[in-house]
């Protein structure tokens, strides 16, 4: 099987539509124009993998029929990336055993204050059932395999906060018989120079573009744009994406094999 990416969610923090805006996008029939908090599943060789926990994860995974899980990688600890990780229980209930999840230290660290009855159950007052979570600490650029598959987190910036994007590749890149790279790239407002190396040959870049405007923490969509421009992936995917951005305005404008991510798009690479 090709690696294979769905995405999930691919709206901002606050979701569009947003709650009290009567915009145009958030009033917009266009369905790509919905968009949940920010998540994608990664899927090769009949493996399931998450990245990130949105809060919408319940609604995500029944939308998509997913009903396995054989890991789950964190970017960071904020609230619309992990918010979703109570509804990982329901992964332990219908497989029946734990599940590996994997982030840097300081977010595993961090997810350990939020959700203290999860990864302390020892010390709830009963046996409510909860996530069983294997946490798993991950070093930046160092690669690891998932099932045949090989993970290297990346180093971006999130303003002032470093945080984690993915590559992963599985088989030979860039060719047929179910090969791949696969870069994710939310939440980054930049990339430092050392990240540059480990984005070349890539079938699918997945980069965050929140919106024209500048913003301290994400980055706009001409700097996602400079940012595929170096890299030069075989095709490129704008994600995390605001109400600022009309689904059918910006789509017909951008660079050839450049897009525009919505919930439910479904990308292959190594086909």
């Amino acid at each position: 099987m090709s690696l294979e990416l769905i995405f999930l969610g691919t709206g901002t923090s606050a979701g569009v539509p947003m709650i009290g805006c009567d915009c145009e996008v958030c009033r917009s029939n266009d369905p790509r124009d919905c968009r949940t908090r920010p998540s994608v599943l990664v899927r090769y060789d009949g493996r399931s993998y998450l990245i990130d926990a949105a809060p919408e994860l319940r609604q995500q995974a029944i939308a998509h029929d997913i009903t396995r899980l054989d890991g789950v990688l964190f970017t960071h600890a904020h609230a619309d990336h992990v918010l979703g990780i109570d509804d990982l229980r329901r992964f332990n209930a219908v497989m029946k055993g734990p599940l590996d999840i994997h982030a840097e230290q300081s977010v595993l660290d961090r997810l350990g204050v939020m959700f203290r009855y999860i990864f302390e159950a020892h010390k709830n007052i009963n046996d409510s059932f909860v996530a069983n979570l294997i946490a798993h600490p991950r070093m930046v650029g160092e690669p690891f395999d998932l099932s045949g598959g090989t993970w290297t987190p990346l180093r971006l910036m999130h303003g002032r906060l470093p945080i984690f994007g993915y590559r992963i590749d599985h088989g030979p890149t860039g060719t047929s018989g179910g090969g791949g790279a696969i870069a994710y790239c939310t939440d980054a407002s930049s990339v430092p120079p050392e990240t540059f190396p480990l984005l070349e040959n890539l079938d699918v870049l997945v980069i965050d573009a929140l919106r024209y405007r500048h913003h301290p923490t994400h980055m706009t969509v001409d700097q996602a744009l400079a940012v595929i421009e170096q890299v030069k992936p075989r095709r490129a995917y704008l994600t995390h994406i605001a109400h600022d951005i009309r689904h059918a305005d910006l789509e017909p404008k951008l660079p050839e094999h450049v897009y525009l991510s919505f919930d439910g798009l479904v990308v292959g690479c190594g086909e």
